[in-house]
């Protein structure tokens, strides 16, 4: 029973909370960024390549003349498919620049700290000898 207690406190920590929401905020964030980019940048992407679809973009390695990657796939030829690279680094990019604005906005919205005061000055080293010199004369 106290292995069942122990599993229970670990996954109602804070931390382990705070990251499943996370991952479940993530996910939900995925499909927003990848229908952005599936559906209003890469159609303006492939008009301004001539109507081509970039995933479509590849390479035949066995000298073959496909038209598109499924007829390639269908005919058993090897190709070496690019179009799905550029369509990754294209996601990956906007992505990055999404986040990297979210969180520039999340900065934007923390307190700033508000400058600490100055911690009292000590007494100067002359002030110290002064001192030490009174003492002394005392006893």
């Amino acid at each position: 029973m106290a292995f069942l207690k122990d599993f229970k406190s670990f996954l109602m920590k804070g931390d382990i909370i705070a990251l499943a929401t996370a991952v479940i905020i993530g996910g939900a964030f995925n499909k927003i960024v990848g229908s952005l980019v599936k559906d209003v940048i890469m159609p303006v992407i492939g008009v301004i390549m001539g109507g081509k679809n970039v995933n479509n973009l590849f390479f035949s390695l066995d000298g073959g003349q496909y038209d598109t990657v499924e007829a390639a796939v269908e005919a058993g030829g090897a190709i070496m498919t690019y179009g799905n690279f550029l369509q990754a680094v294209i996601d990956f990019i906007i992505i990055g620049f999404v986040i990297f604005w979210l969180l520039k906005g999340y900065e934007k919205t923390k307190k700033k700290e508000e400058a600490k005061p100055a911690a009292p000055k000590g007494p100067t080293q002359e002030e110290l000898l002064i001192e030490i010199r009174d003492e002394l004369r005392k006893k």
